[in-house]
């Protein structure tokens, strides 16, 4: 007898943000797999994904809330006792769960997982969560900060994040535009819960009937229900790819037109979303694409991600810092989608915006700035190159570009990058800025937050 539709979701839940804690686990791998495993139904595995990425995505402001709940700070409490409060605070707070079965349920999983000597101290500040309204929490909650560390708690953001979104809006000089309350959407849009988007690589996917178009790229959709058996089934032509990586991908290919022969470049292609992409383009032009990943077990994955379009692509393992000695002048278009912090994505990776610290922007950097170099060098003359990174930090978009042209003095050209994804998109983008760059927004396009420019050598 399969036990109760609550406690089971909520069981799930609590194991995949103990590994996310624990571990370093990613949620968006690791709770399919658990929700397979518990053997959840539809609807215990809609609660069991709530539950997880609801708290994942507002844990900052439900930690500001169990911090005055519990009267004490959060290092002072067991780090598993305090993933159980906030799950109990999401149900309270945020979730359509009656108060008295969010304290219950979640007192049952902390004797279940932790013990009885557990029950007593979460019982306690459950209850003093539930007798206070979530509208009264909010207000407490923004009494008890100001400046940016109130907007941080009240967003569930980290305030250095708040602050460098803020820097990477005001950069735009937006024509009439309202800084603070476009923050206030941006911040907004990164807590909610965006649809699984898909795409049908061109040449060899077919858009299925019942699927909503993208408003944006011509090979993107989304479906009713869950899209996944679809996916599975259509072995690789139907991929799992956010909008804004599908631009990203094909403005490098609709900067110039493609002449059959042309020698394409991934130089960053785990796990093979974009260059899956790229090589169905390629396979329609007549080039040939090079897909490198520098780890090990992503190259697996590229190699998965390129099967249905594998002869247009080869797939080799290496440090894309050396390409500018080995391939130097090789390539007629490369697409360098750069590590980077991931703050464009944090709707989609949640438990991103905590692991993230300022210092590891600064290592960041130093990567991009490299890899920027090396693509350069492996560049034909008259070659483009895509700079890519689904970060928004202007240390990793318009200072990294900047800095690019300033250590290459007269051999880069900066193409129309707005125009040339405004060509490949299947309704008008709101892009401002400099117009040699492109910045998608959660808020404003539905994407993740993806950063474009392109680049012609001389």
């Amino acid at each position: 007898m399969r036990a109760p539709t609550g406690p089971t979701a909520r069981l799930v839940a609590f194991d995949v943000l103990s590994a996310v804690r624990d571990s370093d686990a990613y949620a968006n791998l690791l709770l399919p797999v658990r929700i397979e495993r518990a053997r959840l139904s539809p609807a215990d595995a809609g609660l069991a994904t709530e539950l997880t990425y609801g708290t994942l995505r507002l844990r900052g402001y439900y930690d500001a809330v169990i911090r005055q709940a519990a009267g004490r700070e959060l290092d002072q409490i067991d780090p598993p006792v305090a993933d159980l409060l906030r799950l109990g605070a999401h149900q309270l707070l945020s979730m359509r769960v009656p108060s008295h079965a969010a304290v219950n349920e979640t007192v049952r999983l902390a004797a279940q997982t932790l013990g009885r000597s557990k029950t007593g101290f979460v019982n306690a500040v459950l209850r003093n969560i539930a007798r206070t309204a979530p509208e009264k929490w909010r207000a407490r909650v923004a009494a008890a900060a100001d400046g940016d560390d109130r907007i941080a708690a009240l967003t569930s953001h980290p305030a250095w994040i708040v602050r460098a979104f803020r820097q990477a809006l005001t950069a735009e000089r937006r024509r009439g535009g309202d800084v603070e309350a476009e923050l206030q959407q941006l911040l907004d849009a990164d807590n909610a819960a965006p649809r699984v988007n898909l795409v049908a690589l061109p040449g060899v996917g077919e858009v299925p009937e019942e699927a909503e178009p993208d408003r944006f790229s011509p090979y993107g959709f989304t479906l009713p229900g869950d899209p996944f058996p679809r996916v599975r089934a259509s072995r690789g032509t139907l991929r799992v790819q956010d909008e804004g990586s599908q631009l990203a991908a094909l403005a490098l290919v609709a900067a110039r037109p493609v002449e059959a022969g042309e020698q394409w470049l991934d130089l960053c292609a785990g796990p093979g979303g974009k260059a899956a992409l790229l090589g169905a383009e390629a396979l329609r032009g007549g080039a040939r694409l090079l897909a490198n990943e520098v780890v090990p077990a992503r190259v697996g994955l590229v190699r998965n991600a390129v099967a249905p379009v594998a002869d247009a692509v080869e797939v080799v393992e290496g440090d894309g810092r050396a390409f500018g000695d080995t391939h130097r002048g090789r390539f007629d278009r490369i697409l360098l989608d750069a590590p980077c912090t991931g703050l464009g994505a944090l709707r989609r990776r949640p438990e991103a915006r905590w692991r993230k610290h300022p210092r590891d922007v600064a290592e960041l950097t130093r990567l991009q700035a490299a890899l920027l170099d090396s693509a350069i060098r492996a560049l034909k003359p008259g070659g483009v190159l895509a700079y890519v990174t689904c970060s928004p930090h202007l240390g990793e978009t318009r200072v990294a570009i900047a800095d690019a042209l300033k250590h290459h003095p007269g051999e880069l050209d900066e193409l129309p990058t707005q125009e040339i994804v405004q060509s490949t998109a299947a309704a008008p983008l709101e892009l401002a800025g400099d117009p040699a760059q492109a910045q998608l927004w959660p808020h404003r396009h539905g994407t993740d937050a993806m950063f474009i420019a392109l680049l012609q050598k001389r």
